[in-house]
């Protein structure tokens, strides 16, 4: 070694304390001074053992793990939720219901009771009022307007009737009121009936015509309710308006003369607007149950929309196949079905004990478990009835857990490695 390499050597030795040299293994380490740097020298075996400590320290509460998990409802028997408590929303523990026969029992015998007491069409939120309070109208208090045709027959005087003395249908034969809200008829001349009902109008006609005919004797109907009209709008085959005639016009008959609803229509969510409020009616309930009180007599002026069934969805999220939302069928749809929809569980990464449906219902929330390791577990969940917006997770396994949190460690872990076994040149070869 010349003697210029020597005097580096040593220069190096006295400002850095220490000097390069090679073991027996061919490994390099750094000869310390007094303060000895030995252990600097192992930094990058320490931080891969600080790194699966932390790592062993993360699996209990997988706090690093990116995306949702259920643990934390396996732990404790209720989770803070936020529920509706008069006009505030504040978090309350919700308890975790396990899916049980005992629970199926319970909810089918409520819906029984609800049909037994007329409040028959699946649950409670899916309407916002009882349709039995809606206002009702009496088509005897009808009032004319421009535009209606009625139809007045003066018995015995059938001149007056049918002057052309052939028959004619019952709108040819009608009279007309004109848009000042008159009519004309013989030996009475011009009278005014708009704003008036039936009887008025029969009354009216026959005081002007006592001084024609003795002992007169009258009949007046409406034929055509033309200046009357309800609106049929949505999930119809063809929306639009329908005008009210002399029979009375109910929900079913009025969606029946728009072409009926559409295979996209939500038949449990029907919206009717009369003056300035909107019911909602449950058709589901009147066509497969029996709830007649969903078929709403309709009075001029009322809307009625038929929604879609997009609203009507089930998530299913967590460890399936496929996880998303899902349209349910006439508001049908079971644990079961959604699974299956999903793809069912992931087997190489999910834990089946550990399946959870969360639903909001007017405010307040629930929370179910099932436990699909059991042998009864597929049964319990294809008699279990999902509601629209359901959100059915299922939870990860513990050995899934485990592989995802090395998976998002180890990048790091060899970076580390990496660095603390680079060479600098520029500064002596130092690590």
């Amino acid at each position: 070694m010349s003697r210029f390499t020597t005097d580096r050597i040593a220069h190096c030795g006295a400002s850095n304390g220490a000097v390069r040299a090679t073991d027996a293994s061919g490994l390099d380490a750094r000869a310390a001074g007094p303060a000895t740097r030995a252990d600097a020298i192992r930094s990058g075996g320490l931080v891969r053992t600080a790194v699966i400590a932390f790592a062993a320290a993360a699996i209990g509460g997988c706090t690093l793990i990116p995306g949702t998990s259920g643990s934390l409802m396996r732990e404790e028997s209720s989770v803070p939720l936020p529920v509706t408590e008069g006009t505030d929303t504040v978090p309350a523990n919700v308890k975790l219901k396990p899916i049980t026969a005992e629970l199926i029992i319970e909810q089918h015998q409520a819906k029984e009771s609800r049909f037994r007491s007329g409040k028959a069409g699946g649950q409670t939120a899916t309407r916002a009022s009882d349709p039995k309070k809606i206002p009702g109208f009496d088509y005897q208090d009808y009032k004319l307007g421009p535009g209606d045709i009625i139809n007045v027959i003066v018995w015995d005087h059938p001149e007056i009737t049918i002057p052309a003395g052939s028959y004619r249908s019952a709108e040819q034969s009608g009279t007309l009121v004109a848009e000042d809200g008159t009519i004309f008829f013989p030996f009475a001349g011009v009278v005014k009936v708009a704003g008036l009902t039936t009887r008025e109008v029969r009354q009216v006609l026959a005081k002007r015509m006592a001084s024609v005919i003795e002992n007169v004797q009258l009949d007046v109907r409406i034929v055509s309710f033309r200046s009357k009209r309800v609106y049929v709008v949505g999930e119809v085959a063809k929306p639009g308006l329908q005008p009210i005639d002399d029979i009375r016009m109910t929900l079913v008959e009025a969606i029946n003369r728009a072409g009926n609803i559409t295979e996209e229509a939500d038949h449990g969510n029907v919206l009717l607007t009369r003056n300035g409020q909107t019911w909602r009616v449950d058709l589901q309930a009147l066509y497969e149950e029996g709830d007649v009180s969903q078929n709403v007599l309709l009075q001029p002026g009322d809307i009625i929309n038929v929604p879609d069934r997009q609203l009507n969805k089930v998530f299913v999220l967590g460890e399936v196949r496929n996880p998303g939302s899902f349209v349910m069928n006439k508001r049908r749809t079971t644990l079961a079905e959604a699974l299956s929809d999903a793809g069912f569980v992931n087997q190489s990464t999910s834990d089946p004990a550990w399946v959870y449906v969360m639903r909001s219902d007017n405010g307040s929330a629930e929370l179910f478990h099932l436990n699909a390791r059991s042998p009864d577990a597929l049964l319990l969940a294809e008699r279990f009835p999902l509601l629209p917006r359901d959100v059915v997770y299922v939870d990860v396994a513990a050995i899934a857990r485990w592989n995802r949190v090395v998976s998002n460690i180890l990048p790091t872990s060899q970076m580390l490695q990496l660095t603390s076994e680079t060479r600098y040149p520029l500064f002596g070869g130092r690590q």
